[in-house]
């Protein structure tokens, strides 16, 4: 295996897409239901990984902060 290989399954996906979409989706918002930030990744087309974690929040409304926080992005 060459040295600058990494194994596959060991790196983070890349959050800023996610960061973009929540700045996008809460721009006048206070909350967002859980359904709401899935419906708008889905259309947005964001990575497998990122609509996973997306997927498992709890049902319910978040605030950009909290949502941020669960999925491991940054707070707008």
């Amino acid at each position: 295996m060459p040295a600058d290989s990494e194994p596959a399954g060991d790196t983070e996906p890349d959050t800023r897409p996610l960061d973009e979409l929540l700045d996008e989706i809460y721009h006048g918002q206070e909350r967002i239901s859980q359904a709401d930030i899935y419906r708008r990744a889905v259309a947005a087309e964001l990575a497998a990984a990122l609509l996973t974690r997306i997927a498992a929040l709890p049902e319910g409304e978040y605030a950009v902060d909290e949502a941020a926080d669960l999925l491991g992005g940054s707070p707008a």
